[in-house]
């Protein structure tokens, strides 16, 4: 009888709350049967850390935005520093969690994917054809950014919602858009609740892109 196998760096790992340095260390030397796991458990079940103190406060708000957005609530999850604890980006690597932090929503799921990718299409040809314009320079800028990228990100089979603009042309992504607000003003009334500046959702067409794309960026 065999029995199973856990490569070391991985098997280290005890808490679920485990430090940027110690996830990053071992997703480096564990290799990628190490990062699929981080990508599985670590970095997409369980209670998030912004939620650990009040588990049922988080259960109630997946509810709220399954029914909003008609999805499954266990298609929808944390990630980022609200469910480490501490951040995973390249600039703020093992920066805590606080009141300064965003939610960053991610939601597996096909329709909702293809209704943003929708959206997404829609925006693009209104672009090009300047049916739609940004107000100023900077807006220009992240336009023309978005448009560069998202077509690259819809085929690895994800996508922000906020690339899109928050206009009523596109209502899947200004629904989003509008439940974000309304999220994080729902969470300040909230006995127990973090108090986030913002939130946001990304959309994976599936759990396959989405371990893919959290592998690509453990590496």
């Amino acid at each position: 009888m065999e029995p199973f196998k856990v490569p070391a760096p991985f098997r280290e790992l005890t808490n679920p709350y485990a430090s940027a340095a110690e996830l990053l260390d071992a997703a480096r030397r564990g290799g990628e049967e190490a990062r699929i796991g981080l990508a599985r458990l670590w970095l997409s079940e369980g209670i998030p850390f912004a939620f650990r103190e009040h588990p049922a406060l988080y259960e109630a708000v997946r509810t709220w935005l399954s029914i909003q957005l008609d999805v499954h609530a266990k298609e929808i999850s944390l990630t980022g520093s609200a469910r480490l604890g501490s951040s995973l980006a390249p600039r703020q690597v093992g920066k805590p969690f606080d009141e300064s932090s965003d939610l960053d929503l991610f939601i597996v799921s096909d329709r909702l994917f293809d209704r943003v990718k929708g959206d997404f299409i829609r925006w693009s040809i209104d672009f090009e054809r300047g049916a739609v314009k940004p107000r100023n320079t900077r807006e220009e800028g992240f336009w023309t950014s978005n448009y560069s990228r998202g077509h690259k990100l819809i085929e690895r089979g994800f996508l922000d919602s906020k690339m899109i603009p928050n206009l009523s042309s596109y209502p899947t992504t200004k629904k989003v858009s509008q439940l974000m607000w309304l999220l994080v003003e729902k969470l300040k009334v909230t006995v127990g609740a973090p108090r986030p500046s913002q939130a946001s959702v990304r959309c994976y067409a599936s759990w396959s892109s989405y371990i893919r794309q959290i592998c690509i960026s453990l590496r």
